[in-house]
């Protein structure tokens, strides 16, 4: 699907963060859905909790690990509280968390804002605050809250922020009765009623589409999406664009997989692993602990997400499904981020002016990093081309400053036709057969 986008449409806003001590950086860590879907024990998740040490995953910043769907019992308690499944939690959750916490890890567990969950497990409404307290009991840091089972208008007469808020509420109210952090709460509602306006008023993230799958029609689809709504994304409440499906199955090529994890990074989606550590491979480790791109990911001084700045494949602002946005910026703290994300089935040149970003300064050049191959490529100067960047593959950069650009380059901007001489005539600069038109935008005189 293709179409011109309206920004405007998106109901791009501006909405204060909710500031309540958590999650200013997107949160690294691991789920169990993607991987297990239902199929999860205490077993897996302590053992998973050590490899992801062993592995160097720890260190590498993934710092929750979190249960999904499918750990408790059908049936509330008589007292009315959810009750940890005794076949495949037969040592009780809170004897798991102490073991995640003694490794350096942080917990998370699941919920739902209906009736029931997308399993068919004990949902949360109406037992917001129980069910808040006994996650708190079981020693869970962090709350993923999903939206199946929605109750019927006339009983809720609510609309979704309404079912969400009192989830928000009850963690609150939860750390305020025992002087202790909140929980994190991050927001799976799939994208629904415009979330981006209201979502950081309640969680610390929220989805923005419905599920990802192994491949890369899912991934290119929701860059896609969230390309119309990088402004939503700051510390402490971001996009989500959904758990991780490096390692998964064998559609995803390495290049692919790669773009996968430079785009949820460089846009500053929570980055939640969904592979089987158990199996896990050399190459989707590699991946998955490239310290450069998590450091922008995890940037203490620009929480903001990259942005497109030409789309590359498509006019700009064209919504496509299958071809994103293919040239994207943002800021670091340690210079422009760039990342040139190749749509196309084959490989491509893909070049850029180094102004078409609005991070970079007209007249100076800059160093360029590869944050890939993890080398120091020469200076760039106006201009930067990626020669054969593969099918579904991504280049990502870090330029720096690396001072005024040569004297004497022609035409005397980087981009001719934005400039003019004091005594009122234009620097020049139009290539042989090339059009005389001021491009859209220039005023003439």
């Amino acid at each position: 699907m293709r179409f011109l986008a309206v920004p405007a449409a998106f109901g791009v806003v501006a909405v204060q963060a909710l500031n309540n001590g958590v999650a200013k950086l997107p949160v690294l860590g691991y789920n169990t859905w993607n991987a297990f879907r239902c199929d999860i024990s205490e077993t897996l998740v302590a053992d998973t909790a050590q490899i992801m040490k062993d592995k160097g995953l720890l260190a590498a910043g993934y710092n929750y690990v979190n249960i999904d769907d499918c750990y408790s019992e059908k049936s509330r308690n008589e007292a009315g509280d959810i009750v940890a499944s005794a076949e495949k939690f037969p040592s009780g959750m809170k004897n798991l968390t102490d073991k995640i916490h003694a490794l350096g890890f942080k917990a998370g567990i699941y919920g739902d804002a209906g009736w029931y969950t997308c399993g068919g497990y004990p949902g949360s409404w109406s037992n917001e605050l129980r069910d808040l307290r006994t996650f708190k009991s079981w020693g869970f840091d962090y709350l993923k809250y999903d939206n199946c089972a929605i109750p019927y208008d006339s009983i809720t007469r609510q609309g979704i922020t309404g079912r969400y808020k009192p989830m928000a509420d009850a963690i609150a109210q939860v750390a305020k009765e025992t002087h202790s952090t909140p929980v994190v709460l991050s927001l799976c509602e799939w994208g629904w009623s415009q979330v981006w306006q209201w979502g950081k008023r309640f969680g610390q993230s929220w989805r923005t589409t419905g599920d990802i799958a192994a491949e890369w029609y899912s991934l290119a689809k929701i860059i896609n999406f969230n390309s119309f709504l990088t402004t939503n994304t700051d510390y402490y409440g971001r996009n989500d664009l959904d758990m991780l499906e490096v390692g998964n199955g064998d559609v995803l090529t390495y290049e692919e997989s790669k773009s996968h994890f430079t785009a949820w990074a460089l846009m500053k989606s929570p980055l939640l692993i969904g592979t089987d550590l158990r199996v896990i491979t050399d190459e989707t480790l590699s991946i998955l602990t490239n310290q450069e791109i998590i450091a922008i990911n995890q940037d203490p001084v620009h929480g903001e997400s990259i942005a497109p700045f030409r789309w590359g494949v498509n006019p700009d602002w064209t919504s496509d499904d299958r071809n994103p946005a293919n040239y994207w910026s943002g800021e670091s703290q340690k210079g422009t981020v760039f990342m040139l994300l190749n749509t196309r089935d084959e490989a491509a040149d893909m070049s850029f002016n180094l102004t078409e970003s609005p991070w970079i300064r007209a007249g100076r050049q800059y160093n360029v990093r590869d944050l890939w191959t993890h080398t120091d490529n020469g200076t760039a100067v106006r201009n930067f081309t990626a020669h054969a960047v593969p099918p579904h593959g991504v280049v990502a950069l870090l330029l720096t400053d690396a001072g005024d650009e040569p004297a004497g380059l022609y035409p005397e901007c980087s981009v001719w036709w934005q400039c003019i001489d004091k005594n009122g005539t234009h620097v020049g600069g139009r290539l042989s057969g090339e059009s005389n038109e001021i491009p859209w935008g220039m005023a003439s005189s």
